[in-house]
């Protein structure tokens, strides 16, 4: 997010597009042949961008990243992400340039989000510095920033029904809130706290409170104090199944704006949803790069 609060970037890099039809009509056998680097600005002039490629557009080394005309590069101290993708419709257009991801510091942490370890977190840097540098009006800003993973060997919607997530950065480092309803109906309740120096700690958040559902219905909650009830302060992805946004809450006394998920696994199960994510989500199997 851009320090004055009005713009924001996401950036994932997949192996095995999650969220890709593409990739669930295909059986999901063959992750590699479904990759993708999705990029999403958010504010005036954003733009969606996500590719499924196929694997010969996938170029990985120990500190690089690639899929076909983007990639990202770990030079020991900072993640460089470099751009250049074509939008999705309605707002086709090419997005171009660079973003810097600069870690305050690296964390050891690893959370199985199933008992048996299926799906894996791993926060990598949870307060991060951020520049952004894109061949766009008004798109060449600083910020802060988060770093993270998430791995599995199973689909998503196989093993879970719903999932809110949310990072906040506080006074001291930052808390990020990741709570499930697993298929089998137990759920994950967790709030780990990070300081400046990358340390970790699980703590005691307040309790979850549901806030106004997304433009698509999608419900929300998050953590709160007693009394207050979380809001959302920046609109960025509005899906059928899936919405992120800033959202304002409080958590133990100290009001804290950060960026907030849910994700509703029983609607993207739909197939329904396979069709219209296709419209967004373009298919390039080939690639000469």
């Amino acid at each position: 997010m851009s320090d004055c609060g009005t713009k924001a970037v996401s950036i994932i890099g997949f192996i095995g597009s999650v969220f890709s039809p593409w990739y669930a009509w295909s059986g999901r056998k063959d992750p590699a042949n479904h990759c993708c680097i999705n990029v999403a600005t958010y504010g005036p002039g954003g733009r969606f961008t996500m590719t499924d490629r196929g694997r010969a557009a996938l170029r990985t080394t120990p500190d690089v990243f690639q899929v076909g005309p983007s990639a990202m590069h770990w030079t020991g101290n900072e993640l460089i992400i470099d751009i250049n993708e074509i939008s999705s419709p309605p707002l086709i257009s090419r997005v171009r340039g660079q973003i810097t991801v600069t870690p305050q510091a690296m964390t050891s942490v690893e959370l199985p989000l199933t008992p048996d370890g299926a799906h894996i977190w791993r926060p990598f840097a949870p307060s991060s510095d951020i520049k952004v540098d894109l061949e766009a009006k008004g798109w060449q800003w600083s910020g802060h920033g988060y770093f993270d993973s998430n791995f599995g060997t199973r689909s998503l919607e196989e093993d879970f029904s719903f999932w809110t997530w949310g990072r906040y950065p506080t006074k001291t480092g930052a808390t990020c809130i990741y709570d499930a309803v697993r298929r089998d109906g137990t759920t994950l309740d967790t709030a780990i706290a990070f300081d400046g120096a990358g340390g970790a700690k699980i703590v005691q958040a307040p309790p979850r409170k549901r806030f106004k559902r997304s433009l698509w219905q999608v419900m929300r909650e998050t953590r709160a104090d007693l009394g207050v009830t979380p809001k959302q302060v920046l609109n960025m992805l509005d899906a059928p199944f899936y919405s992120r946004s800033a959202v304002q809450t409080q958590i133990d006394g100290e009001v804290v704006t950060g960026v907030h998920e849910a994700l509703d696994l029983n609607r993207f199960r739909s197939p329904l949803i396979k069709p219209m994510l296709a419209v967004r989500v373009p298919r390039r199997k080939g690639w000469n790069g």
